[in-house]
């Protein structure tokens, strides 16, 4: 038996969703996407990460619209988190393996 047939579900669509501060009420949503590596750290996705300067410009918000959140899918490794722009309510999406981090998560410091 290869490993992976091992994992049980081991689909695209396995992943979990957790919804705050009353859900999905908004129309328009700032999708943030993290990485979850297998040292226990959560990056920001290559390519996403906030643009660092001292000038006036600052890095643009992505957003998506209510059927677009309702869409997404993450990868395996992959945390989206959606929050919407006038409730701050929203989702957070977790691919299985990224879900493995509760087990493992070590607090530093």
């Amino acid at each position: 038996m290869s490993a992976a047939l091992a994992v049980p579900g081991n689909t695209a669509d396995t992943f979990l969703v957790h919804l705050f501060n009353g859900g999905l009420a908004d129309e328009r949503y700032v999708v943030e996407r993290f990485k979850a590596h297998a040292d226990g750290d959560i990056r920001p996705w290559p390519g996403e990460a906030p643009a660092k300067g001292k000038g006036r410009r600052t890095a643009k918000r992505v957003t998506a619209t209510l059927k677009a959140v309702k869409e997404m899918r993450p990868s395996r490794t992959e945390i989206i988190v959606c929050t919407g722009l006038r409730t701050r309510g929203g989702q957070q999406l977790w691919g299985d393996l990224a879900t493995s981090l509760w087990h493992d998560r070590r607090q530093r410091g």
